[in-house]
């Protein structure tokens, strides 16, 4: 990923860093957003995996955001009344992804996240830390480059929170890129790569 106007800001294939934001109206929500391709930037360039996001039309962007990008949300998302496997399916049916292979995918992405024993489990037979697990294995199931996480965290208690930073280091380890903003000192603590936001600018922290 590559953002530009005055200043360069990188996250090289592979990496796993963190953005904090120490206070409301700092920018985060804008850049998430540019950064998942929810919108596109009024000034500067910013690509993507080599493309120039500012040149792709809606359809483009939203290709993009359905095979490049994994979301996961403070908020975990998911169908109640879906089983965890179900919805884990769900980015591969809006990809038309064959049903044999929906599922063998969904299950290979719990078994990923430590869930292999809890496939046809509802959202309410979960604990937090189980759902925002369900949530991270729907956000990898196809294969992302870049898995964007916005204070996955901040629902869950300390140890299901430190669970899911492991499991964040371990698919980091595996190749896949995260960034991830949070407000909790001791979770940037964890990234190899720190920048904070403060007035819409992004400042490297040493």
């Amino acid at each position: 990923m590559e953002e530009n106007d005055e200043k360069d800001k990188n996250v090289y294939a592979g990496s796993h860093q963190r953005s904090t934001c120490p206070y409301s109206g700092s920018g985060k929500s804008t850049l998430m957003n540019i950064i998942g391709c929810l919108d596109q930037a009024t000034k500067g360039t910013f690509f993507l995996d080599g493309q120039d996001i500012s040149k792709c039309s809606e359809n483009e962007m939203s290709d993009i955001r359905l095979n490049k990008i994994g979301f996961v949300f403070q908020s975990f998302h998911l169908l109640p009344r879906q089983s965890a496997i179900s919805n884990v399916e769900m980015p591969l049916n809006y990809a038309h992804v064959p049903k044999k292979e929906r599922r063998e995918r969904a299950f290979a992405a719990l078994d990923r996240v430590g869930l292999a024993d809890r496939v046809d489990f509802r959202p309410n037979q979960l604990s937090g830390g189980q759902m925002q697990r369900v949530a991270i294995a729907r956000a990898i199931v196809n294969n992302p480059r870049l898995l964007l996480a916005d204070e996955p965290t901040g629902a869950l208690d300390s140890k299901s929170g430190r669970q899911v930073m492991e499991l964040f280091q371990k698919l980091n380890d595996e190749g896949v890129s995260v960034l991830m903003i949070t407000h909790d000192p001791d979770i940037a603590a964890h990234a190899k790569r720190v920048v904070m936001i403060r007035d819409g600018e992004l400042q490297e922290k040493r």
